[in-house]
This record gives C-alpha cells, structure tokens and sequence, in this order.
C-alpha cells in the first residue's frame, strides 16, 4: 500500500501557516525598523519585483553551492518554483515547467536554439553546457514573453555562460582565472574543471574546460535482486555479462569533457563576441532506455553582437551546431539474434544521428519614450537530421541500412513585436504578438530488410512535406499597490509544432518502435504524418508579499491553469486492455488541460545571534494533469504534490543548510502508456561551504539517511539484461520496477581564484 499523503499535507500546512503568519507580525517592523541594518538572504526562486516580468533568475551566488553536488545542469533549475526534471542520464536530465518538459520549452544556451538529435532526447540542450560555466539562468514560466522565443508552450529558458570581462584603463594586461575539482562517493564521482582570461581594454580572450565521469550509483537499499545483468546461451562478440548488486541502478555510468574558447572585441558602446565550443561524451548510461550513448561529438560557432544606440539597443547572433550522435548497449545491456536452428551474436545494435543547426536573430530595443519600450526582432533556424541503423549480424538486423529519419528538415522563420509599458510606478503592462512559420520535411526510408517494406511504402507514398503557421501571443501586467506588495497576472497563447521523430518515425516495428521513445517509459513509438501543433492557453497570476527592501522576508504564490489543444498525447496501437507490460503506441493530438499551484517564501528565524543567522526557506509545487473530451486519462509524467523545507545558518565565511525534501505518493498515472505508480518518500540532504577571498570549499551529505525511493519522473527501469527481442527481460527485473533516485552520497568541492 503507497504511504499515506496525511503527513506531508500537515508538514506543508504548518510552514505555510508560519510563512504568513510571520510575514503579517512583521509588516509593520519592517516599516518602523527600515533603518536597522538587516541580513540578506539570497533565496532560490524569488525575483525582486522590478526584475522582468513573469521570470525568475539565478545569478552565481545561487548556483554556485550546487555546482559540487550535480554534473547535470537542468538539476541546477530544480528548486525554482514550478519546475523538476524528467530522468535521463547522469548529465542530460530534461526540465519541466508545470508539468510540460522536453521540446514543449523553449531552451536556449548563450542565446543558441539548441535541439536534441536523437530518437530518445539523450542529448537535451542543456547537456551542452557544464554547470561550472552557468553564470545566471533565468526561466519563465507560462507566461513567457514573446520576444524570449517561440515554437514552445510550457515556458522559456534562457541560459547564459559569464559575460567577457575587460582590463580597466591603464591597467594593462588583465590575467584571471578560476580551477576547480570535485568528488562525490556514491557512483566514485569526480571531475575538474579550468577557466582562464587573458584581456586588455578592448580584446578579451577566456579559455574554459571541465570533464566528469561516474561509475553507476547505488540506490538506498535493494530494489531488485543481485545477480549478472544479463545471462546468455551463446558467445557475444560484443559484450560479456557482469554482476549487479541489487542496489546498483544499471546505466548510469558516465564520461563527458566540455571545452570552450571565447574571444570578445568591444569599441564603445559596441561588443562583438565569439564562442567556439567543444563537446565529448564517450559513453553515458540510460537506466530508462534500451539503448546507451556510446558517443556524442558536439562542434558549436556562436557570434554575437551587442551595440547601444542613442534609440536602444541591437542584438544579433549567427550560431551553427553540428552533432554526431551513437548508441549501442554499454556494459549493462546485451542483444542477441535467435536465427533459424542457431544462436547468432551480433555485433550490437549500432544507432547513428547527425543533426545540424543553423540559426540566426536580430532583435532590437527601441525606447519610444519614458513609459514605452518596443521590441521587434526576427528569427531564422535551419535544422537537417539523420538518423540511421546500419546492418549488424546476419538476422532481422540485415542486409540493408534501416533509415529511421532520412534527410529531415525542420525550418523555422519567425517575427515578433512587444510593447512594454510603465503606466505609473504601480502599473506596468506587456503585449507582444509573435507568428512563426514551420516547414518540415522528410526523404524516403527504408527498413532492414522485406519485412518492412509495407511501412516504408506507405510512408514513401505519403505527403510528407508539412507547413505550420503558427501565432502566440502574450499580455501580462504587474500591480504595486504597495512596497511590500506585488501582484502579476496575465494571459498567453503558445504553439509548438511537432518535432521530427513525433512526425515522421514510420515503421511500426516492435524493434524499431522501441528505439523511438521520448518519454523513458518503456513503450515503443511511431510517428504520425496527421499531428497538428500544439496550442496552449495559459493564465497565470503571482501574489507576492516581501519586506519592503526585498532582503528580509517573503512570500509568493502563483496558481495557473492551461488549457492545450491538439496536445501531442498516444493511442495504443495493440494490447489495448493490457495493465501489466510496456506497449506500443502511435502519437496522436488530444485535447489537455493542466493546472496547479506554486508557493515560496523565506523568513529569518533568528538574526545576530552568537551562532549567526537562520532563515528558513520554503518551496512547494502542485500540478495535476489530464486529457480532456472523453477520453479521460491523465497525462504521463505529472510530478506529484512535493514540498521542500531548509534551514540555513550563516556565520562569517560559513553557510550550513539542512534540507528535507518530501514527495507525495503518485496514483495519478497514464494508464494509455500503463505508467507504473511511486510512492511517497522525504530525503534529507546536510550542505556546508566556506568561503575565503579566492578559495571556496563545499561538502554535504545527500540523502543522509540513505533513503530508498523512486524518484516520480525517473521513468521505467529497462537499465540491465537483454533490452530488445527475443528474450525481452533476460536479466532484467520484471516490469513495474521504476528507476530508484540516489542512495547516500558524500561530496566535496574546491574553487580556486586566480
């Protein structure tokens, strides 16, 4: 029986009763006390109120704590209200903004529209920067302006590496940099990671590198029996079978090394920048698929300008991105081909993707007068992929290449203009219109051998070429009826386009169903020629209480609610009654719906004492998702009601934060995908850094009582045995076990200045 929800309700209706109960004593303190020095509080997710509508933004003093503990830079997003991550690999989770994650986000990297070339989304665009080179990341949510980007409806991320720095004048030749390593026992965690500058007055050059690998992480407890991970009746000639402790999560392994040179050239009020970048996976795990990266290669230019004018502001960028992609089973995993009368191994089951990216913007700032401000801009992006298996041994993996995506494009131009304006200095309003065009295309396929012929035809024949017009819209306003108050509210319409595996995946396969699944459940899919795009009606309000200087307390709730047509959900294709094994199935347009409520705060528990500071922070997210119109399932993936209580104690140098993190059980599961329910869970985490004038040391404790849960967004367990027919489930425990989050883990951290 899941555990039941009473607790965590209780704990979570105390703290919010302490927030606002504190928060309505200390009101008027804080009015008469305005000239009494106060401690600052930097708190995760909380945006001051003259900060960019609708939007939170972590700069380097929040996201530099978390850097130790986390070679994933979407787990760097997770405490901002509203968001979680959908499990992946070690470095490549995907974010989720109220309940919608993956392509439905807008995600940029140093203003690069980044896409994930791969049939199961193993390269995210996120994968693509270390968390040591994160120097501020802003996320909007729902009500994301139009002028942050299109082609999404969940929300906008916009990550950002450190700006070039420049000598003073007469300073001469400016030389700085920053190293660091950490390591973290559980998975025998470690990496290090370099940046150095080397600037005058007008010419700056930063060099920075980092790489980290990990051996699989080990659950809190046994969650499946020990044994080897796969047995087998016959030589492989690629792979020999291990054993596997029953607390060890299988693929989770893995190696990644980020390199970067920028150089930046600046003439008054003018900055030109360039980024050349550099990315190698060798290997990384995926305990939710049935395939492994076995190499990822990421080439990136990036060119931008910056200039002011007397008018505004000019911004433009040129980006180009190149990826090669592969995937075959690690260590983990094995594939063997029963042929007629005899056992043949096969070499694997070698997966290649090559996808390239070209984009371009221009956007400009025009300042109309005192209260309005005028953006406009354009966007260009060209994206090729190829997706391509070729033949391995002598069985139903022969004698032809199998083409999963031949020669896909997906073109996208767009225009937008948004009017911001500042009414009084209680009311500020924002309107923006946005229309982008999506054309995409694909070659003709063709599978391993005759018995795909009747889907390589079929998709051959069909009208494969796809043009989508697509209009967002948004209108948001903020109220300040006062210095300790701040309200937000507003309206969005969002459209996304499918991408290409969603429309043009063709064979309906067993095999090649599996190697296409978005979603880490388990289940196969096939594409659909018919997909319209999504569109998505959002509102959203924020009610924000806070001290009147923003530093001492606050509190904010944001309830919203979205309405999406055309969601890009799936219908079975077999097995339409079947509650006990993984499926296939087709994705298909349903109407949605998706509503729920985010609350954070932060008050001081003691100030000035002779043990320092303590503040208590709060963070809780609710989300309930469905589809509407009959057919009455919820949708897949819907992080449950979860709450996060810390303590922090600051003195001198020193900052100590206990942590407990507490998820309720999920019961509301997909039951078109056979979703597998989680139960209720709380981890508590200890953290503690030190800081001197160039050297910081970070150590702390993750789950400290060595819980053993599973995470609600971690997907179905497929990370061991023979992954693929025949023999699905040789070595691998049976269906139902999701993938356990991670067991104790002890980390330590150095940064050096210099």
């Amino acid at each position: 029986m899941l555990p039941s929800r009473k607790p965590l309700s209780l704990a979570i209706s105390l703290a919010l009763s302490s927030f606002c109960v504190s928060a309505a004593a200390q009101t008027e303190a804080d009015v008469l006390l305005s000239d009494t020095p106060m401690m600052t509080v930097v708190v995760v997710g909380t945006q001051p109120a003259d900060g960019e509508p609708g939007s939170v933004t972590l700069d380097a003093a929040d996201l530099q704590p978390q850097r130790a503990a986390t070679s994933d830079t979407a787990s760097l997003l997770k405490n901002v209200p509203g968001m979680s991550v959908y499990g992946a690999g070690g470095v490549s989770s995907l974010p989720v903004i109220h309940g919608l994650g993956d392509d439905r986000l807008r995600i940029k990297v140093d203003g690069m529209d980044l896409v994930s070339a791969c049939g199961n989304h193993m390269n995210p665009p996120l994968s693509y920067i270390d968390p040591t080179r994160v120097a501020r990341a802003t996320v909007f949510a729902g009500l994301a302006p139009v002028s942050s980007g299109g082609d999404s409806i969940g929300g906008t991320i916009l990550v950002e590496s450190a700006d070039p720095v420049f000598a003073k004048a007469g300073q001469g030749t400016l030389l700085q940099g920053e190293a660091g390593t950490f390591y973290r026992s559980n998975g025998n965690a470690m990496g290090a990671n370099l940046s150095a500058t080397a600037a005058g007055e007008n010419l700056s050059v930063t060099y920075s590198g980092s790489t980290a690998q990990s051996d699989n992480y080990t659950a809190g407890g046994d969650f499946k029996p020990a044994g080897l991970a796969y047995t087998n009746t016959a030589p492989s000639l690629y792979n020999s079978p291990i054993w596997l402790d029953g607390d060890e999560v299988g693929s989770t392994m893995y190696k990644s090394t980020n390199q970067s040179l920028g150089f930046a050239l600046r003439h008054e009020n003018h900055l030109l920048d360039l980024k050349l970048g550099y990315q190698h996976i060798p290997y990384q795990g995926y305990p939710n698929q049935r395939m492994d990266m076995t190499d990822n290669t990421s080439t990136q230019v990036n060119l931008g300008y910056t200039g002011q004018y007397d008018w505004g502001k000019l911004e433009a960028r040129l980006y180009n991105e190149h990826t090669e992609h592969e995937m075959n089973f690690l260590e983990d995993k094995a594939y063997w081909y029963q042929g007629p009368g005899q056992t043949i191994p096969a070499p694997g089951m070698p997966m290649f993707t090559e996808g390239k990216n070209t984009g371009a913007v221009v956007k400009g700032e025009i300042a109309l007068s005192a209260r309005d401000l005028l953006r406009v801009g354009g966007e260009l992006q060209q994206y090729r992929l190829d997706d391509w298996w070729p033949a391995s041994g002598n069985g139903g993996m022969s004698p032809n290449t199998f083409l999963n995506i031949n020669n896909g494009e997906r073109d996208r131009t767009a225009a937008f203009a948004e009017w911001e304006a500042q009414w009084s200095p209680q009311w500020l309003s924002q309107f923006g219109l946005r229309y982008e065009r999506v054309n995409m295309n694909a070659g003709e396929v063709q599978g391993y051998n005759a018995s795909y012929t009747a889907d390589a035809t079929a998709f051959n024949s069909a009208d494969r070429e796809k043009t989508d017009n697509n209009f967002d819209l948004t209108t948001l306003a903020r109220y300040v009826p006062s210095k300790t108050q701040t309200l937000e509210f507003g309206f969005a319409r969002k459209t996304r386009s499918p991408n290409l595996y969603e429309r043009y995946s063709w064979s309906t396969g067993g095999m090649a169903m599996n190697m296409v699944n978005l979603a880490g459940d388990g289940n196969g899919y096939v594409g659909n020629l018919k997909l319209e795009p999504e569109i998505a009606h959002t509102l959203s309000a924020t009610f924000d209480w806070h001290d009147a200087r923003q530093q001492d307390w606050g509190l904010k709730i944001t309830p919203y609610y979205t309405y999406v047509d055309d969601y890009i959900n799936a219908r079975r294709l077999t097995n339409t009654t079947v509650t006990n094994q993984f499926v296939f199935l087709k994705f298909v347009n349903q109407d949605a719906q998706l509503y729920g409520i985010d609350v954070s705060g932060y008050m001081p528990l003691a100030t000035h004492t002779g043990f320092g500071d303590f503040t208590l922070n709060g963070l809780l997210n609710y989300v309930r998702g469905e589809t509407t119109g009959g057919t009455g399932d919820n949708l897949y993936n819907m992080m449950p009601l979860n709450a996060t209580l810390s303590v922090t104690q600051t003195l001198g140098g020193w900052t100590n934060i206990a942590e407990l993190q507490m998820v309720d059980a999920k019961t509301e599961v997909s039951a078109i995908r056979n979703e597998i329910e989680t139960p209720g869970y709380s981890v508590f985490n200890l953290r503690s850094s030190y800081a001197w004038e160039t050297v910081r040391l970070d150590v702390g404790i993750e789950n400290v009582f060595d819980t053993l849960y599973f995470y609600p967004l971690g997907g179905a367990y497929v990370g061991q045995g023979i992954t693929m027919p025949p023999g699905v489930g040789a070595g691998r425990p049976a269906w139902g076990t999701t993938v356990p989050g991670m067991g104790r883990s002890i980390y330590a951290g150095l940064s050096v200045k210099f």
